[in-house]
């Protein structure tokens, strides 16, 4: 076999190869006499059918399985041999291949690029510092009554954080629009979950009330026909109901804590779980960021449209219905710049773990499953489920590697504290 190796521009290469004749036409004779042992053909008997008749028959078709497998091994061959990293598949195109003669294929792929690990000390990352306060748990355990609680029906006025239950016919220019109406409809005043102006016209309003709502739709709304356009909805008010907070003694009772006490507890345990998780991520976000801005990488376009293929099927999978049906056909522009970056990304991580020749260690790893189980109500078996499977262990091992990786920026940068709310973390836009 002899290969020759072309760059042709950045990181795409074409291997030239050429295999004597004897490979080729010695696998297609072996394939066809054993053929001719076993074939059916009319006019002859199994395993008697000459092996000319053979050959006319299947030959040209044998042949074609045959150049099939031996450009694909020749291939790899080539590749070791060269020493090269194709990154992704290549495109195989014959050039000559006639019989009794050498078989001549080009081969055009991608290289993975070199990557030039950078200078961590140069870069600077801002790491927040934050507790969980007497006033974040008592918003929390606010939110956490709030979720649970019940409406009562009050004789008053209405006001923001009350529910009313109404009966509306919406109308443009006089005349009524698809999706307009609705009766006996709940709505909390307060929570922007009509368009804008519409609850604000309600808060007042009492039981028995019709108003007239005036509002206008988002030029961004999302049905075509009434974007921007001016709308009244004749809006008649049947209810007014006040929130009714469950105590904190029934509401530890809803969620199986002891007492009260106990309850605060499993809240701040969760909180403070919770606020870890997220300084840890907002810091690991930004090494990420860091890794990806000061390194120069050549991306091969062949492992970003891998990426963006990936990242498509994710998409479709989550916009799917349950009941199936169409699904959008989504650009590859649509996720470029981002797959750009994870290819990126990827590579630049790889490259550390390799110099660094690092490895996650086995005791991170078990923390890292307790942590995940922690949450679930038998913590035994998540970790049981974990380590009963290679393929989920190892998803687990990749988040230390990562881990692994973040910790080796973090000790060589410049690292600044800054003190911060549990609310500026948790609630972070």
């Amino acid at each position: 076999m002899q290969v020759s190796v072309e760059t042709s521009q950045g990181l795409e290469r074409v291997l030239t190869i050429d295999v004597p004749a004897e490979n080729i036409d010695g696998a297609v004779q072996k394939r066809l006499q054993d053929m001719a042992r076993n074939v059916k053909m009319n006019g002859f008997r199994p395993g008697k059918v000459p092996f000319s008749v053979v050959k006319k028959r299947y030959g040209q078709a044998v042949r074609q399985e045959v150049l099939g497998e031996v450009m694909q091994r020749h291939y790899f061959e080539a590749v070791q041999q060269e020493k090269l990293m194709p990154a992704g598949y290549p495109q195989l195109e014959l050039v000559e291949n006639k019989d009794g003669e050498n078989l001549k294929f080009t081969a055009k792929f991608e290289i993975y690029p070199e990557v030039e690990v950078a200078d961590f000390s140069k870069v600077e990352i801002e790491s927040n510092k934050a507790e969980v306060e007497d006033a974040d748990l008592d918003k929390m355990l606010e939110t956490l009554q709030g979720q649970r609680a019940t409406w009562k029906e009050v004789s008053r006025k209405s006001k923001s954080g009350d529910q009313i239950v109404i009966d509306f016919k919406g109308s443009i220019d006089g005349e009524a629009f698809a999706g307009g109406e609705a009766s006996d409809f709940p709505l909390e005043l307060g929570s922007d979950s009509m368009i804008p102006g519409f609850e604000e016209q309600l808060v007042g309003a009492k039981a028995g009330d019709e108003v007239e709502v005036k509002v206008a739709f988002p030029e961004d709304y999302h049905a075509e026909d009434l974007k921007g356009k001016d709308a009244v909805f004749a809006t008649k008010v049947h209810k007014v109901n006040e929130k009714e907070l469950p105590s904190l003694k029934d509401l530890a009772e809803a969620l199986s804590a002891d007492d009260v006490d106990a309850l605060k507890e499993d809240v701040k345990s969760n909180m403070e779980r919770e606020l870890k998780n997220a300084l840890k991520a907002g810091v690991k976000g930004q090494v990420m960021d860091k890794l990806v801005e000061v390194h120069e990488v050549e991306v091969p376009k062949a492992m970003i449209d891998q990426e963006i293929d990936r990242m498509r099927q994710e998409m479709l999978q989550q916009m799917r219905a349950p009941q199936g049906g169409d699904t959008p056909d989504l650009p590859a522009e649509l996720f470029e710049e981002q797959a750009s970056r994870r290819v990126k990304l990827g590579l630049v991580v790889a490259e550390i773990i390799k110099q660094q020749e690092l490895k996650a260690d086995e005791e991170k790893v078990r923390a890292q499953v307790e942590e995940l189980a922690a949450v679930y109500e038998e913590p035994q078996e998540v970790i049981d489920w974990y380590y009963g499977d290679a393929q989920r262990l190892r998803e687990v091992e990749s988040l230390v590697l990562e881990d692994t990786v973040v910790d080796l920026v973090l000790e060589k940068a410049k690292v600044s504290e800054k003190s911060v709310s549990f609310d500026d973390v948790m609630n972070k836009k």
